[in-house]
């Protein structure tokens, strides 16, 4: 099969489209002829050898998480049903951005009927963040909520969700154009944090009270900023980490404060113990909760131009691989 391959940690130059073994499922796997895969900011990170600690991969790789496609076969254990079905899914140890995938059964979800492939893969990964942060927020009806990296392909999922709860929405991001679709997804203050002293602006927009809720996807000094806007009592996730490291923040701080902080190895425990699954997710998209934004569709031969585009920040929303 043909996939993108990893071959060294590095710039994006490292990615090569290489001929790859064909995978066989074992045990509880299926294999999937990957149609559309997802491309997130974590995956330029892992690439370039950051992150060792949350994700065990060592070069040469195949990347991509999150995938939509065909089952082609069953390993041991699985019933043959799921042959020719279409399915969304995770790839185990990566794999996603090449012809062929596998995935143990129990991450994948059918796809539904009348639910374009390409938007349901765009949703599935964001949008499950994003519903996992809804139900581990408080109420956010009439509160004042900031968004960093707002028109990011999660952000922009955020500024819906919290638009729909009522929510007054400041969605801060980099430049006019980022500025303007998050105005139009729902963000009722936008800011742009490339200006020195944005943090100003936030409380301005908060009548000087600080934000009630603050999802950071940025991370970096930008984090740190976001963080030092939270009122007293808060809530505040640090999710993100394109600025080349999530939000650092000073735990005891946060503790005389009252701040409620979730980090990312916190995010871990809940998926666990929250009710949030991908086919809530699928729900959720059909309803008009989520409707993700797609700003470019790479071919598998452009995966190395979508990581760059990515670390260049010159998408607005999110960046798709079509496989086939």
């Amino acid at each position: 099969m043909r996939a993108a391959v990893v071959t060294e940690f590095g710039e994006p130059s490292v990615i090569r489209i290489q001929e790859w073994p064909d995978p066989v499922p074992a045990d509880g796997q299926v294999l999937v002829e990957v149609e559309v895969a997802d491309m997130i900011f974590v995956e330029t990170a892992i690439r370039r050898g950051l992150h060792g600690g949350f994700f065990d991969v060592k070069p040469p790789y195949v990347p991509g998480s999150r995938f939509g496609g065909r089952v082609r076969a069953t390993g041991p254990g699985v019933p043959e049903t799921w042959v020719g079905k279409t399915v969304i899914g995770r790839g185990v140890d990566f794999g996603a951005h090449a012809e062929l995938v596998l995935a143990t059964v129990d991450t994948l979800t059918e796809v539904p009927d009348g639910l374009n492939l390409e938007t349901v893969v765009a949703v599935s990964g964001d949008g499950f963040t994003t519903l996992l942060l809804e139900q581990l927020a408080p109420d956010l009806q009439g509160k004042d909520v900031l968004i960093t990296a707002s028109a990011g392909g999660m952000g922009l999922l955020l500024i819906q969700l919290a638009h729909r709860a009522g929510a007054h929405v400041i969605a801060a991001a980099r430049g006019q154009a980022k500025l303007d679709l998050s105005k139009a997804q729902g963000a009722d203050v936008v800011i742009d944090y490339s200006e020195p002293g944005w943090e100003k602006a936030v409380l301005e927009a908060t009548g000087n009270r600080g934000a009630d809720v603050v999802f950071e996807g940025a991370g970096g000094e930008l984090g740190a900023t976001a963080f030092g806007v939270v009122k007293d009592g808060g809530w505040f996730s640090a999710h993100g980490a394109p600025s080349g490291g999530f939000a650092a923040y000073d735990p005891a701080d946060a503790e005389r404060r009252g701040i409620t902080v979730k980090g990312i190895a916190d995010l871990r425990v809940d998926i666990i113990s929250t009710p949030v699954t991908d086919a809530l997710v699928l729900q959720r998209a059909a309803a008009g909760d989520l409707v993700p934004v797609v700003d470019r569709v790479f071919n598998l031969d452009q995966v190395a131009e979508a990581h760059t585009a990515i670390e260049q920040r010159a998408l607005l929303g999110k960046a798709l691989i079509r496989v086939r």
